[in-house]
């Protein structure tokens, strides 16, 4: 056969292979898998089951929340480098003086009407406007509001609702799949899905308790308050925060335990408030270099820095230094978890604490006492000083300033001795430890007392062979401290 008729044979062939596949019948196309088809047909009935309780809620206010000087206590116990990344769900945002519109999200709980949301959505609110699934709207009122918590229980005035059904956030694994459902910028009942992404987040500085769940479901402005439900349709969250740069969704959200949420709305539906337990102790996390300094292997527990005066604990026998392992027979994983145990416990009751002091094993029983928030508040008030100039280190990462004569005393130094941390954002400052209000009396072993000296000191440590720095620390009225870190 010649070169040309094998040519003409392949050709042939491909064109009857090409016509078969324009001819072949549309019953061949490929379906989708079951598994998808069901994950699929879980999300239809997730989001036909919740949304219809989930309610979007307006709120306006005649003094709105700003930030500076006349902020919203909320944002008053804020790191900056917290206030300028947390964006609050309210699209409109802090616009100065004059009346303000907000909006955020919120779920009924109950038939009669009962609704769930946040603190900052309603607190202060001179109206509250509920829009319903079916766009009926109501007038709501303020049952009970919690901003130590974020949580606000409200009601209007309606009958024969759909509630949502609570599910277990203790029995949540990461990797679940989860569903946000909410009012971002003002389009209602908008269903978004993801995992959780972390459960037990602490330190993150936008409430006095927290213990939150991470997610990168989409949430954004306005879906504050509304529902983080399972794939069940279970409430096992309220959508809270965002860490975010630009204002929107950047995969990372935060909501409140459902189980945390219903102990809350237990009392704000029972006494329009909430009781916490207090010891009546400054507690920090424990690192791997102070956790060696008291001979320990782990970081586990609670360090007391400081036991106030004529508190429960100091009745108790509780001292700085010791460090608290146990409450009610629960290990402590670190402050905050103890911080929220004790705070979950009924004022006037009885608590046992195991610790470790000098290395010995100790336990003691305290009477719980009670915290109050305006005391707690008036406290922080009264230790505000006026807003002076600092001088900005950036190798660590902290503002210092001369040390106003008021704390100089409160602290047992002299007058004009050391430097005040007014601010501490990322850097080396924040791994060492330090917190605002802490004296810097040394640097590598020579007294400081203003920002050239520091600014000087910085400069020769970074400069050094081992580039180490160590600091001599005055926090509170307790002994000075060493800490240590390299700076490169």
């Amino acid at each position: 056969m010649s070169k040309m008729s094998v040519h003409s044979v392949v050709m042939v062939a491909l064109i009857v292979v090409i016509a078969t596949v324009w001819v072949m019948p549309a019953s061949a196309d490929p379906k989708a898998p079951a598994a998808l088809e069901s994950l699929g047909e879980a999300f239809v009935q997730v989001a036909e089951k919740v949304s219809p309780a989930v309610v979007n809620i307006s709120a306006s206010r005649k003094s709105p929340h700003i930030f500076g000087k006349n902020k919203d206590p909320h944002w008053k116990n804020m790191p900056k480098e917290f206030e300028d990344f947390f964006k609050r769900f309210m699209p409109d945002g802090p616009k100065g003086p004059g009346p303000m519109q907000g909006t955020g999200s919120g779920f009924v709980i109950s038939p009669d009407g009962l609704i769930v949301t946040n603190s900052h959505v309603v607190k202060d609110a001179d109206e509250i406007k509920v829009t319903m699934a079916d766009k009926k709207s109501y007038t709501a009122k303020v049952i009970g509001i919690d901003s130590e918590s974020d949580l606000a229980l409200i009601k209007i005035d309606a009958k024969n609702l759909s509630p949502i059904k609570f599910g277990d956030s203790d029995k949540l694994r990461v990797g679940e799949i989860v569903v946000a459902v909410g009012s971002p910028f003002g389009l209602t009942r908008t269903v978004t899905q993801g995992i959780v992404s972390a459960k037990g987040r602490t330190n993150v500085g936008i409430i006095e308790y927290e213990d939150f769940i991470q997610t990168d479901a989409a949430i954004n402005p306005g879906n504050s308050g509304g529902p983080l439900v399972n794939i069940h349709g279970d409430v096992i969250g309220i959508n809270t925060a965002i860490a975010s740069r630009s204002g929107g969704y950047q995969g990372i959200g935060f909501a409140i335990p459902s189980n945390s949420a219903q102990a809350i709305m237990d009392q704000l539906k029972g006494q329009g408030k909430v009781r916490r337990g207090l010891l009546g102790v400054n507690i920090q996390d424990l690192n791997e270099a102070l956790s060696k300094s008291y001979g320990r292997d782990n970081t586990d527990g609670a360090l007391v820095s400081q036991v106030i005066k004529d508190s429960v604990a100091e009745k108790a026998g509780i001292q700085s230094g010791d460090i608290i392992t146990e409450f009610n027979g629960e290990p402590v994983r670190n402050a905050s978890h103890l911080k929220n145990m004790v705070g979950k416990v009924k004022p006037g009751s009885k608590a046992a604490l195991a610790l470790v002091r000098n290395g010995k094993a100790m336990k003691i029983d305290v009477t719980v006492g009670e915290r109050d928030p305006k005391k707690m508040a008036a406290m922080r008030e009264g230790t505000d000083e006026p807003e002076t100039t600092g001088q900005t280190s950036s190798e660590l990462g902290i503002i210092v300033e001369k040390v106003p004569d008021k704390a100089a005393e409160a602290l047992g130094i002299k007058p004009g001795e050391g430097l005040m941390v007014k601010d501490v954002s990322d850097g080396i400052g924040r791994k060492m430890g330090l917190r605002p209000g802490d004296v810097l009396l040394e640097v590598d072993g020579k007294p400081v007392s203003d920002s050239s000296q520091f600014a000087e000191a910085v400069k020769k440590a970074k400069a050094s062979k081992d580039k180490v720095i160590r600091l001599k620390v005055k926090r509170d009225k307790r002994p000075p401290l060493f800490m240590a870190e390299k700076i490169e």
